[in-house]
């Protein structure tokens, strides 16, 4: 009989129990182990709640199996993962944009991935609503893995190595695009952030003793930052124009989805949860340092008609505040979950 376990964050001592036990195949499809999902204390309740997707072992490894598959792009040379990297916080370190087959170049700025179940709508433009939804636009964008969905079903369908992993994860081998999705949904749902120094601060734990500049940076962050970044996700998930002067591609942000003039410049407000490690910044990856996304709320803010008004005269702080507020930006790396084996890439 196939367990179920939803409630718990996925347990880091799974990770350890699991890299103790294997050499070779990173986690073994029908070995059952408890994958689970929690909302942390505190946290307000997710978007995306499995109801309908039981979170499985099985399910979360076949999810990541399809994550890291290259099979889904065109030419076999591109995965969710080439542009996500764990070590960056599953963002695409050192690329202002994302880079697809053929070494395409997209339009915007990879995001990081962490706390997606939280998330109300995807893509900086918020184009999609809905996490189950979401894998299908880089699949068959031409400029990422510009493959057709209905050819992707087709490959995993006639690779033998998939069958095993989708009759243990949904009872038969049967391959379609809703089992994909769903697959791929128990992965990206199941990757909580919320063990970084300002987690372990907030819950009064080891590790969580805060510097005094951290402290100071706390404090200005809560001033200046969190009606965009609102704690403990770091994001509202609103769409704002923050300023950005727009650049020759003259991206019209969520208005390419509303068709509203007054939705011009908006793009959705990113998490800060790991923006340490996911340089470099912004939708169009313009801003290449932390120094300098502060630096572009005090001094490079860009006026237009849909300017968010609490940024209509940028944010007043002094160089040394602006130094503690972004050694309070660093305290939001969460080591555990870049470095969690559970979300890294199949050993072959």
């Amino acid at each position: 009989m196939k367990k179920t376990v939803v409630g718990g964050i996925v347990a880091v001592a799974i990770a350890a129990m699991w890299v103790a036990s294997c050499k070779k195949e990173t986690i073994d499809p029908g070995k059952w182990q408890p994958i689970s999902f929690n909302v942390p204390k505190g946290w307000p309740a997710p978007a995306y709640t499995f109801a309908n997707n039981a979170l499985t072992y099985d399910g979360f490894v076949l999810g990541r199996k399809l994550f890291y598959d290259v099979r889904l792009s065109k030419d076999s040379t591109v995965s969710c993962g080439t542009c996500h990297q764990q070590f960056a916080g599953f963002a695409q370190l050192g690329h202002d944009l994302s880079h697809g087959v053929n070494d395409l170049l997209g339009t915007r700025n990879t995001p990081g991935l962490a706390n997606m179940a939280w998330h109300t709508s995807f893509f900086w433009d918020g184009g999609v609503n809905h996490l189950e939804s979401q894998p299908i636009a880089p699949i068959q964008n031409p400029v990422e893995m510009a493959l057709p969905m209905a050819e992707a079903v087709q490959r995993v369908k006639n690779a033998n190595d998939y069958r095993t992993y989708f009759e243990n994860a949904f009872g038969n081998d049967t391959v379609n695009s809703q089992r994909i999705f769903r697959a791929l949904a128990q992965f990206m749902g199941a990757m909580v952030s919320a063990d970084s120094k300002y987690d372990k601060y907030m819950r009064a734990e080891a590790g969580g003793t805060m510097t005094a500049s951290e402290l100071n940076g706390l404090t200005l962050f809560r001033q200046h930052c969190a009606t965009c970044h609102k704690e403990p996700l770091m994001s509202d998930f609103s769409f704002r124009n923050n300023g950005l002067k727009p650049g020759t591609q003259n991206d019209s942000g969520r208005a390419h989805i509303t068709r509203d003039v007054a939705d011009m410049y908006k793009f959705k407000v990113p998490s800060l949860r790991n923006v340490a490690v996911t340089a470099p910044y912004m939708h169009d990856g313009k801003v290449k340092t932390l120094d300098d996304v502060v630096e572009h709320y005090r001094t490079g803010i860009y006026s237009s008609p849909t300017l968010d008004p609490s940024l209509a005269t940028g944010i007043a702080i002094t160089d040394n505040e602006k130094h503690d507020l972004v050694n309070f930006l660093k305290t939001l790396t969460d080591s555990t979950f870049i470095k969690n084996p559970l979300f890294a890439e199949p050993v072959k």
